[in-house]
């Protein structure tokens, strides 16, 4: 029995073409379908990471669970205070509440299919890291739309140990 009932009568299609891609190599992150496009079921993104690249640091969901799929490459992933390395048909969900991050292992590549349950409006926070980034906002400013985002940030030693 699902706990949501998603409001969407027509399938979301998104074609590979019209996808927005925020950042650049060594990571870009293609935004696939939002929660307002799939009534609250899910948000999802393709993330592409370059010769170990970061992916998120570590954080944790209050009211979702995050799936990642590896299509192809290898990543590491935490979960709780466990990193996983995993490969290409890999699949790693976190459930809500449990500190997670994501990196292209040491020196490897990652393609990386993440789906987040319930939805929540991500591709603003994209956009959001996209500025960091650029050096448009400071970094600080995500820890004033934490709750937003449904992202909060923690610190994991085991994470900072397999990334050094």
């Amino acid at each position: 029995m699902s706990l949501i009932t998603p409001d969407f009568t027509e399938s979301v299609i998104v074609r590979a073409a019209d996808a927005e891609v925020v950042g650049r190599a060594p990571t870009t992150v293609r935004l696939l379908a939002d929660s307002s496009a799939t009534g609250g079921a899910l948000s999802t993104q393709r993330v592409t990471l370059t010769d170990g690249a970061d992916g998120a640091r570590p954080h944790h969901h209050a009211n979702s669970a995050e799936l990642f799929y590896l299509l192809d490459g290898t990543a590491q992933l935490l979960s709780g205070e466990q990193v996983v390395t995993a490969e290409r048909g890999d699949l790693v969900i976190v459930p809500p509440g449990l500190a997670h991050a994501f990196a292209a292992a040491p020196g490897e590549n990652a393609d990386i299919l993440i789906v987040i349950t319930p939805g929540v409006e991500r591709f603003e926070y994209f956009r959001h890291l996209e500025r960091i980034a650029y050096g448009k906002v400071p970094p600080q400013s995500l820890l004033e739309v934490q709750e937003l985002y449904d992202t909060y940030f923690r610190d994991s030693a085991a994470w900072d140990a397999a990334r050094r």
